[in-house]
């Protein structure tokens, strides 16, 4: 051990320059309120004196076994919290409701588009975890168990003993496609999540919805197929391109592949506000008109919605609502109490500019 190693100052050292307790010094830095404003001025003033830094945090938490932070699992990025607006959105509600002055947030960005790595989530320091719309295979679900760590789920997987915040996915997008099919279109198109994390843009085939592990892809498929089949439109014909991602450069690529099939739908159903921009940016590139020749349909109801040209028609979830719930649970979580049952985020359809009558030839 190095000399400088052994006269580094601690606790100890500072109540003895003070002439108090070892306590009295910790409580100080933990307790303040405990103390008279001057005795801790002069024990805050000798540790400086003395170069001593404050209590070790992570001794601190290994003794009280709590690290004051909540981990939140992404799917994507790290950049995706900020760069996606219904994440954005969510997160702030959630960061708002767990905040007292003395909890950090943690977040865990994911490897690709399959969570986090498994490495990061057995090093986090934290006391509960929060995932974020995570495959149903991610290794970082697994690690969180193994740790014994309290969970909350957002949107998905949906696992036995984990707190769960959901959207009424299937409902939401059956809305959406019910409205589309009563405007008189038959030739509807879906620009859709990825059905597993494995980075695959482009069609959807009958394989990869076999072998889905995205429970919300897969409700919001299931949605717009029971909506369209309502007015006789076969699941089978309806084309659906999928994106590994939310952002807008994916929906019009996205939707400049279904603009291209012949016949061309007339209406497109996007699984989030941001592909929906992206498809309405494809229809202006191609000449095509939005609502006179193509309908358009989102999902989330984010600020760009209404902003945009036309006013996006869109299916609302309360994201606010959405994040508050992920917290309040995180919260109780935290203090022993059971999952309790799933919190469903209700929806509803917000009809705007970019839907109208089908277009005919």
């Amino acid at each position: 051990m190095s000399p400088d190693r052994v006269r580094r100052p601690t606790l100890d050292t500072v109540a003895q320059l003070v002439g108090v307790s070892r306590a009295t010094v910790s409580n100080a830095y933990n307790r303040p309120d405990q103390l008279s404003a001057e005795l801790r001025s002069r024990i805050i003033a000798a540790a400086k004196d003395l170069g001593y830094p404050g209590p070790d945090p992570v001794a601190r938490s290994l003794a009280t076994r709590r690290t004051g932070s909540v981990a939140f699992m992404l799917c994507e990025g790290l950049s995706s919290a900020f760069s996606d607006p219904a994440l954005s959105i969510m997160l702030d509600a959630l960061a708002s409701t767990v905040d007292s002055g003395d909890r950090a947030l943690l977040l865990l960005p994911g490897l690709g588009d399959a969570g986090p790595r498994v490495e990061s989530v057995i090093r986090a320091q934290t006391d509960v975890v929060v995932a974020y719309s995570l495959p149903d295979d991610a290794p970082a679900i697994a690690a969180v168990r193994e740790r014994g760590l309290p969970l909350v789920v957002v949107d998905q997987p949906i696992l036995p003993g984990a707190a769960v915040v959901q959207v009424d996915d299937a409902g939401g997008a059956l809305l959406a496609a019910r409205h589309v099919a009563e405007l008189g279109h038959r030739r509807v198109g879906v620009l859709g999540f990825e059905m597993s994390a494995d980075g695959w843009r482009g069609p959807t085939t009958p394989e990869r919805i076999r072998d889905a592990h995205f429970r919300v892809t897969l409700d919001r498929l299931s949605g717009y197929r029971k909506g369209l089949a309502e007015h006789g439109i076969v699941a089978d014909e309806v084309p659906c391109w999928e994106a590994p991602g939310s952002a807008r450069e994916l929906g019009r690529e996205g939707a400049t592949w279904l603009f291209g099939l012949e016949p061309r739908p007339t209406a497109v159903l996007c699984m989030s506000d941001e592909l929906a921009l992206g498809a309405i940016r494809a229809a202006g590139d191609l000449g095509l008109s939005v609502p006179g020749e193509v309908s358009i349909v989102g999902f989330d109801d984010t600020p760009a919605a209404s902003w945009s040209d036309p006013p996006l028609t869109t299916v609302r979830q309360d994201l606010v609502a959405k994040g508050r719930h992920a917290g309040e649970l995180a919260l109780r979580m935290l203090e022993g109490d059971r999952p309790g049952r799933p919190v469903t985020i209700g929806v509803e359809l917000l009809v705007r500019g970019s839907t109208g009558t089908a277009y005919s030839v």
